[in-house]
């Protein structure tokens, strides 16, 4: 009797245990947090190379003689730049400096001598700030500031060099580019530059003085690598 008793209390209990866990109530779901997205920074230290070309107007007029013609000179440029970049949101803002070895070169017939008149630069600075704006990894930006040229003067005659003269011309510069990060502390980039470089009375070996007008339209691909930089995160 006493065990059946006993056999009779555990099923009681059992069926008890039972009943209070269909009465507790289902577990909440809970939904796992969002993942986080890396953003691309800009910000940080950046060095780079850049190569393309360029073409401009130059014109040459004779001091008490007259204007003597024009011309545009062409060719490639080489070079390399470096630069610091500060994000704030969306918002980029930097500093850079550019220097380059050009081949530009172009010559006319002067209107006053019949001589060949040819202008040829040799290199080029640039001294720039740049506000952009960034997509994540892409960056649109313009930029201004100084600029400067290394510019030859030579007049022909008949093949053979008659004058001769040389100068390192300050003017400004305005652009805009467009830069990809490829690669987390690599980017490939394009970019327009308009230098505005002035008239500049210009002294020959011969005593001639000729008012030179200049300015060069710049096409680059540019390609740089970025030293660090934080990641911001983002969802």
């Amino acid at each position: 009797m006493r065990k059946l008793i006993l056999t009779a209390a555990i099923a009681s209990i059992g069926l008890s245990s039972t009943a209070f866990a269909a009465d507790l109530p289902a577990r909440a779901y809970t939904k796992a947090p969002a993942m986080m997205q890396a953003a691309y920074d800009w910000s940080g230290f950046y060095i780079g190379i850049n190569g393309g070309g360029a073409t401009g107007n130059v014109d040459w007029n004779e001091i008490g003689i007259g204007d003597e013609g024009s011309h545009n000179p062409s060719g490639a440029t080489f070079g390399g730049q470096v630069g610091y970049r500060w994000q704030m949101a969306s918002w980029v803002f930097g500093l850079e400096a550019q220097g380059n070895w050009a081949d530009f070169r172009g010559s006319n017939i002067s209107l006053q001598t019949g001589f060949e008149n040819q202008t040829k630069v040799d290199a080029f600075g640039l001294f720039t700030g740049q506000i952009g704006y960034a997509w994540d990894r892409a960056l649109f930006y313009v930029k201004g500031g100084a600029a400067v040229t290394d510019n030859r003067y030579n007049v022909y005659n008949n093949g053979f060099l008659q004058d001769n003269a040389s100068e390192a011309r300050w003017g400004a510069a305005v652009g805009a580019g467009f830069e990809y990060a490829i690669m987390p502390n690599l980017s490939l980039g394009f970019e327009y530059d308009h230098l505005f470089m002035g008239g500049n009375d210009v002294t020959f070996a011969s005593a001639t003085v000729d008012h030179i007008k200049q300015d060069v339209d710049l096409f680059t691909v540019r390609l740089n690598y970025k030293f660090g930089g934080p990641v911001m995160a983002g969802y």
